[in-house]
């Protein structure tokens, strides 16, 4: 039951194909844009909602958590508002796109270097980052100076993450093969979280850049704690926090209004 319940799970967040994402805003009035970028020989796909960057604009650039992808963020991709106030880019992290599925970097190292490629050429000062849960986890760990950060529920504490009993599906030799890619992917690196965040302990605050924190009280997957953690490590009003009382993980679709007026108020500070 639980492998089938994993395939119809799946099915929802599969990867989308480019034609999938280009029917998606089809009547919208801001279409995607697609292109490709080279990554230690992976092809990474990038989303731009502006034809060519508007420099007089600022920048909102998404990362998702995992699993998942790009088109997490669809509903903000085609919002008129936030679309008139910013340029908006998202992309698919290595193993959650079309190519080498599952294949996923295990990195947070190499996560951050993809990331900061695909800000090259950008002024930092302009772009407002925006990570959901591990994706969280990657924006917080860049030290780089950004206009803002915006976690939503990140992961910054390996001593925090709930080891459910379904991963034992992957850790078993004989259930692992029916574990869907996409799954497997995710679940190394849940399973690297715990030792690997530990290096990074004392360096979520390195960036000069102004954070807002969003998280659900309620969030059994990445505990609150983590963003409670978060705010013991910064010093003045460098960081702030909005707790959903009764938000859990998936705030990132029922909070949408919320999120989407933070990314405004954001885009114009």
């Amino acid at each position: 039951m639980i492998i089938v319940l994993g395939y119809l799970v799946y099915g929802f967040i599969s990867p989308s194909t480019d034609d999938d994402i280009i029917a998606t805003f089809e009547g919208e009035t801001h279409q995607a844009h697609i292109s490709y970028e080279n990554f230690k020989d992976n092809k990474v796909r990038v989303i731009h909602m502006q034809k060519e960057i508007d420099k007089e604009l600022p920048i909102i650039f998404f990362v998702h958590g995992s699993p998942g992808s790009s088109m997490d963020f669809k509903r903000y991709m085609k919002s008129e508002a936030l679309n008139e106030a910013a340029n908006i880019i998202c992309y698919d992290r290595v193993g959650y796109g079309q190519f080498k599925t599952g294949e996923v970097l295990n990195s947070l190292e190499d996560e951050i270097a993809l990331m900061h490629q695909l800000l090259k050429g950008m002024d930092l000062k302009k772009v407002v980052l925006v990570g959901y849960s591990y994706g969280g986890t990657v924006i917080m760990a860049s030290n780089k100076d950004y206009k803002k950060k915006i976690a939503l529920a990140a992961a910054v504490r390996g001593d925090l993450e709930p080891m459910f009993w379904v991963i034992n599906f992957y850790k078993w030799r004989l259930t692992r093969p029916m574990v869907p890619k996409v799954f497997k992917g995710a679940t190394l690196e849940k399973l690297r979280h715990v030792t690997e965040l530990k290096a990074y302990k004392n360096k979520w605050n390195l960036s000069p850049s102004q954070v807002l924190s969003i998280h659900g009280r309620e969030d059994y997957i990445v505990p609150i704690e983590n963003s409670i953690f978060l705010d013991s490590l910064f010093n003045g009003d460098k960081f702030s926090l909005i707790t959903l009382e009764n938000g859990n993980h998936s705030l990132i679709w029922s909070n949408f209004k919320l999120i989407e007026a933070e990314l405004l108020k954001s885009v114009k500070e």
